[in-house]
């Protein structure tokens, strides 16, 4: 490996791009490489094996790239997939579950942690393990003990990518989801899918300012410039790294709606060829 490779990150749709945003606040010199698999989005509502297949694919097209480290932004990838193929991976993986569980625990004051994300990354109960077993897993005392409080929040993903993130419908929706969790006194709250940061003044506002919100897109990012680091493989120099985006469907899609995601406009998206992907039978 050396630091001119460029760092890939998957998602199963468009979400991802808000962790590529914390990346490239970061690391503005990295080369990026993103993968986003608009075709089978989404992954929330997949069964554990279709999840775990679908990531093994997505991150072999990646790979074949020559990437250094790879990002896997997907909270139910993360949740799923990544346990089962993280020790057959020959270079680095990170995803957005241990980075997001690691900052909750650090700001927490009551021990009431509260989770929201798809149906399948709180299926999956992987925030809940993660959080349970604390910062070190062999750890098991009574004063590191947190309770977790957990809620599907479907409807947050078409909103955010509507562009429905201010007013009324948004504002109901996260009064609906969030009071399960604030009548049990949470003081701290993750936001487990790439697409909620883009809902954050509403979550923010409808939680309240006892409330403190953890994005695991930042936290992720400050984990894979952490590891790159200790690596010796973070890339230097001042010119702004570039961004290349790949997608399996609908790339006028994803350039419309990505710059909101991205906070700047796509650089470049391109149609992988199915011919590419292995999972494409003909």
């Amino acid at each position: 490996m050396t630091e001119t490779q460029p760092i890939g990150v998957f998602d199963s749709g468009i979400g991802g791009l808000t962790v590529i945003r914390a990346l490239r606040e970061r690391l503005p010199a990295e080369e990026i490489l993103y993968f986003g698999d608009a075709a089978r989005v989404p992954y929330g509502s997949k069964s554990p094996e279709t999840v775990i297949r679908f990531t093994r694919e997505c991150l072999g097209f990646l790979l074949r790239r020559n990437v250094k480290l790879l990002v896997v932004a997907c909270n139910t990838a993360s949740a799923l997939a990544l346990p089962v193929l993280a020790g057959s991976l020959p270079m680095p993986a990170v995803g957005v579950i241990e980075p997001g569980v690691k900052a909750a625990r650090e700001r927490t004051r009551n021990r009431r942690i509260g989770v929201i994300g798809t149906e399948g990354t709180v299926r999956s109960g992987a925030y809940r393990r993660t959080l349970e077993q604390g910062a070190e897993p062999a750890r098991h005392e009574a004063a590191d003990a947190v309770l977790v409080f957990e809620q599907a929040c479907p409807l947050f993903v078409p909103l955010a990518e509507e562009g429905w993130t201010e007013g009324e419908v948004p504002r109901l929706a996260a009064q609906r989801y969030l009071a399960p969790l604030l009548a049990h006194e949470i003081d701290t709250l993750i936001l487990g899918c790439t697409h909620y940061p883009l809902l954050r003044g509403v979550i923010a506002e409808v939680a309240g300012p006892g409330v403190a919100l953890v994005d695991s897109g930042d936290e992720t990012a400050r984990v894979t410039q952490a590891r790159l680091e200790a690596l010796g493989l973070a890339r230097r120099g001042s010119a702004r790294g570039r961004c290349t985006v790949y997608v399996t469907d609908r790339p006028q899609r994803f350039r419309e709606i990505g710059a909101a995601f991205l906070g700047e406009p796509l650089e470049s998206v391109a149609v992988v060829d199915q011919s590419d992907l292995p999972w494409y039978e003909r």
